[in-house]
Order: C-alpha cells, then sequence, then structure tokens
C-alpha cells in the first residue's frame, strides 16, 4: 500500500513555524488501525485523512494517540493539500464528526468556519488546576471537552511551566489558558497531554471557545489573536454567533510517499 503525504506548517507564512500537520489523501478510507499507526509513526500533534465525495471532502484526524473529533490547523492543512493537488475550489466543505467545516480560500489565506463551542458558568478552581499549571487562573470555565483557565497578563501566559503528569490526571480532553493580548486582542496555550500532545503549537479548536469568550469580554466580533507556544501562530479571527472562523496561512515542508507492506 503506498499513501501520498504531505506536512504543512499551518497558521504560519514559512517553515518551522506555526503547528504542523501531516495529511494524507485518500481514494477511499483505510482501516482506523492504519490510520491510528501512521498517525502514531509521525508523532505530530495530529495527522489528518481526507476522501473526496463529490464537490466535499470526508476528513478525519488522529493524534499519535487517539483520534479526535475536531481539529483546526489540520483542516487548514488539508485544504492547502486539496488546492496544491488541484481539488480545491474557492470555497469547499469537509465534513467530519463535528459536522459540516468550511474553508474558503483568499489568495494565500484559508478562513475556516468552525462551529462555536459553549462555554459554562465559571467553576471553582480547584488545587488540581492550579497545581498543574503551575499558577492559579483568575477564572475557570468548561467548554467541552476542554477547560478554559483565564489569567491577568500575556506574560502569565508566556510563563507557565505546566505539569503535565498532573494534568493528565485531570477529567477533560486539555487546558486552554488564555489572557488580554499587548498587540493582539488576546493570546493563548493549548495543553492536552492526555491525548498524547502536551502542548499544541496552533490550535484551531480551541478558538472555538476562545473567539465567543473574548468576543463577548471584548464587546467586538472582529479579533486578532496569538498562541504563545515556542513556535507561535497568529490567527484573524470572526464571531458569527453559533460559528466562527479564524483564518492563517500555510506552508508546506514535506511531500513524499508512505509505503506499507501488503
Amino acid at each position: 500500500m503506498k499513501i501520498s503525504m504531505y506536512q504543512v506548517d499551518a497558521f504560519a507564512s514559512s517553515v518551522f513555524r506555526g503547528n504542523p500537520a501531516a495529511v494524507c489523501p485518500l481514494d477511499a478510507w483505510i482501516p482506523d488501525s492504519i490510520m491510528q499507526s501512521i498517525a502514531m509513526e509521525n508523532n505530530l500533534a495530529e495527522t489528518a485523512f481526507f476522501v473526496s465525495r463529490g464537490n466535499e471532502f470526508e476528513i478525519r484526524w488522529f493524534t499519535p494517540a487517539v483520534e479526535i473529533a475536531l481539529c483546526g490547523h489540520a483542516t487548514l492543512a488539508s485544504a492547502f493539500v486539496a488546492n496544491r493537488i488541484g481539488k480545491m475550489a474557492d470555497r469547499i466543505c469537509f465534513q467530519s464528526k463535528s459536522g459540516p467545516l468550511y474553508v474558503e480560500k483568499q489568495n494565500d489565506l484559508y478562513s475556516l468556519n468552525f462551529p462555536a463551542r459553549v462555554i459554562g458558568p465559571s467553576m471553582e478552581i480547584t488545587e488540581a488546576v492550579s497545581d498543574c499549571l503551575g499558577k492559579r487562573p483568575l477564572k475557570l470555565f468548561s467548554s467541552e471537552p476542554n477547560l478554559l483557565a483565564i489569567f491577568d497578563s500575556e506574560d502569565e501566559i508566556r510563563n507557565l511551566a505546566p505539569d503535565f503528569r498532573a494534568m493528565k490526571a485531570l477529567a477533560s480532553h486539555g487546558i486552554i489558558v488564555s489572557a488580554p493580548g499587548k498587540q493582539y486582542d488576546f493570546v493563548s496555550r493549548f495543553f492536552a497531554p492526555g491525548v498524547g500532545v502536551d502542548e499544541d503549537p496552533v490550535t484551531g479548536s480551541a478558538h472555538c471557545t476562545l473567539i465567543p469568550y473574548w468576543a463577548s469580554e471584548l464587546k467586538k466580533k472582529n479579533l486578532k489573536a496569538f498562541q504563545a507556544s515556542s513556535r507561535g501562530g497568529e490567527l484573524i479571527c470572526e464571531f458569527l454567533e453559533d460559528r466562527v472562523t479564524f483564518a492563517g496561512t500555510g506552508s508546506l515542508y514535506l511531500e513524499g510517499i508512505i509505503s506499507i507492506p501488503d
């Protein structure tokens, strides 16, 4: 079995920045066990697989450990690859386990239209949460499947040194941490050691929570965001009530063929 694979740095205008994702375009679905093994072998935050269905695509995403229901950067990377292999119109739809996801291409910019995630009421800030983050947040919310921890300042976000082993014990997919930005409307980081990703460089799905939160807090619908990981990534965001959009560019790092014995 031979499978084409591309590695794209998403939310980045040049390689070695943004969030790397592997993308495998398929003619038909292959066994889940093989897709999971490929994702484990790649050892990236996500590997995306997509199949063309006429004017639409079906898409799935795998971390090195599990399949997940929603991923932003690997969807941007998939749109980038679909465009590269001549299968993308100006606007396409990916059908996913989280419903339809739309990507619109405007020159080199890919704008993703995703469902907004509901944010629950403020939660009690437990010692377990404070300990695993290394600092007590100002506020804590649930936004399935993650927790959202709000801090006072960008510097606090940048200086967090989480205890990933302790974080695995929390009953959540991951923890989004965020604060008002200096040059941006807000900054964030995202930790998900429970699904095999200690820190994700730039997380589109986390912005399905962040955009509604900061749109309400800042009383504005158009926002500029920065995910303050070591690689970093900039997102141009808009709040559309039950949907959100976030846009960025992609850069091709690798193109090759996976060879799996029959």
